[in-house]
């Protein structure tokens, strides 16, 4: 049993700290994503981080882990904004394969940069 829960707190460790090398570049590839017109395309909306020509139909993206502290949210919102909002004219990026998976992970490292 101490062997297992050994192994257990090891790859716990590994999985942390690999996660905490991969975010900055995580962040910077979700910044490119985030300011790509034809992707993410937030500053057609969004106030965000030093983006040229922000709209101003959604909120300023500041202080994103203090309004999002949970991440499941936060992504639940960039997935499909309409569950929460019937009426939200937020396009919903992964219900419509806007963004994949792996997009929506590294969009949200970003974010919490903010």
């Amino acid at each position: 049993m101490l062997k297992k829960t050994n192994t257990l707190k090891l790859l716990l460790s590994l999985t942390l700290t690999t996660a905490s090398l991969a975010t900055p570049l995580f962040a910077a590839t979700g910044k490119e994503i985030a300011f790509d017109r034809k992707k993410g395309n937030c500053l057609a909306c969004h106030a965000m981080d030093d983006g040229d020509m922000p709209g101003n139909i959604g909120p300023p993206l500041v202080a994103m882990t203090a309004r999002f502290p949970d991440r499941a949210i936060l992504k639940a919102q960039i997935f499909d904004a309409t569950k929460r909002n019937p009426i939200s004219i937020m396009p919903p990026f992964g219900k419509h394969e806007i963004l994949n998976d792996a997009e929506l992970e590294k969009i949200i490292d970003y974010l919490y940069t903010l």
